[in-house]
């Protein structure tokens, strides 16, 4: 009886070490930077752009830039910046900003930063205007197959370009 309650309090324990783990894992999965290896995310453009006013994509500034899980997001101007810092999860696009077509299908393929949606309050994008008129047709659905295959992609997988 000891050892069955010393065992459930040590799983009391870790269970909180293990959620924490498996968190921390799941924002260390690839960001889509380009082919030219400048690390440079989403294309340059200021993801809090699109969600501001008429949701248009605004090029941003190297001299505003912030690096996030191993990709530099360049911004407008500081405060544009500063609002990113404050919470990153809310402007960077969903699936490391790759293809949300392409990752609904199980693959990694590049995010145009210009074939983008705005879906309860997330950035996708996708790999062109093409792919995006598809992926429009069916967003919930493609959205909910690009989860499940986001959950498994390895945190060093790469688009093969």
């Amino acid at each position: 009886m000891k050892n069955q309650i010393l065992f459930a309090l040590l799983a009391v324990a870790i269970a909180p070490l293990s959620l924490a783990a498996a968190a921390a894992d799941a924002e260390a999965k690839p960001v889509y930077v380009g082919v030219d290896g400048d690390n440079i995310a989403v294309g340059g453009y200021d993801t809090t752009s699109y969600f501001d006013g008429e949701g248009v994509p605004v090029k941003g500034d190297a001299a505003f830039a912030v690096e996030h899980d191993g990709a530099v997001y360049h911004f407008a101007d500081a405060a544009r910046a500063a609002r990113f810092q404050a919470n990153p999860d809310a402007f960077v696009p969903r699936y490391g900003g790759h293809c949300a077509w392409a990752m609904s299908r199980g693959y990694l393929a590049p995010g145009d930063p210009l074939a983008y949606a705005i879906v309860d309050g997330k950035l996708y994008l996708n790999f062109n205007a093409e792919v995006k008129a598809k992926w429009d047709k069916d967003r919930a659905g493609f959205i909910a197959a690009a989860e499940k295959n986001w959950a498994v992609v390895p945190d060093d997988a790469k688009f093969g370009g």
